[in-house]
């Protein structure tokens, strides 16, 4: 069974914030690499709340588009690479997505 999202100390529609698309988005992939599963969903619907508590929208947006922009091969996306506030971003990301993995799936 998934644990609530955490939500102590979160300012007031700070969890809200991100839209029922990228919710929907998120959810749709995860589970797809985690099985098409009432189990499934409620794990990564958990995922995608964790997330939202930790990470606002506009930062979520930000990495997620810089890790697409990081997968094309060639010199202009090396920059997305290699600047270290592009690093940062994606792994405030990547912070945002272990502690959803603990949270949920666990």
């Amino acid at each position: 069974m998934s644990r609530p999202a955490p939500t102590a100390n979160v300012p007031p529609g700070f969890i809200n914030d991100y839209p029922t698309v990228a919710r929907a988005d998120y959810v749709f992939g995860c589970m797809a690499a985690n099985g098409q599963s009432r189990p499934a969903l409620e794990k990564c619907s958990c995922s995608i709340d964790t997330i939202a508590t930790i990470l606002p929208y506009e930062k979520y947006v930000e990495a997620e588009t810089i890790l697409s922009v990081g997968q094309v091969a060639g010199q202009q996306a090396e920059i997305f690479r290699s600047t270290g506030m592009f690093r940062d971003m994606v792994a405030d990301l990547r912070r945002a997505q272990a502690e959803a993995e603990v949270t949920c799936f666990y």
